[in-house]
């Protein structure tokens, strides 16, 4: 990797702690309204769920709907579904994505 590569990645680090830390440091001690809670209770299932959506038929400027990988992710939902835990479910989805491109 290259200098500016680095670069980027350590100038992207501080400001994510920056950002994480603003809340607790511009608030100190005071609750937040209601509403705000329930927004901000909501915010990490949104941001994992459009991670998720991007990888899963995210492509270079342009949906790809890969079978094995819709199925893999298809099965993770069932297995998560079923109350498996984190661990399971990734090798549940990578069993099945690997299993499909390889018959397929």
């Amino acid at each position: 990797m290259s200098t500016t590569t680095w670069i980027v990645v350590a100038v992207v680090g501080v400001v994510t702690v920056c950002c994480k830390a603003a809340g607790p440091v511009l608030l100190g001690r005071r609750e937040l309204p209601g509403w705000s809670l329930r927004l901000v209770e909501l915010l990490a299932p949104v941001m994992l769920s459009a991670l998720v959506v991007t990888q899963t038929v995210g492509g270079d400027r342009e949906l790809v709907l890969d079978g094995p990988r819709l199925a893999g992710v298809g099965a993770a939902a069932v297995a998560l579904r079923l109350g498996a835990s984190l661990l399971p479910v990734m090798v549940i989805a990578a069993a099945t994505a690997a299993f499909l491109r390889l018959v397929v």
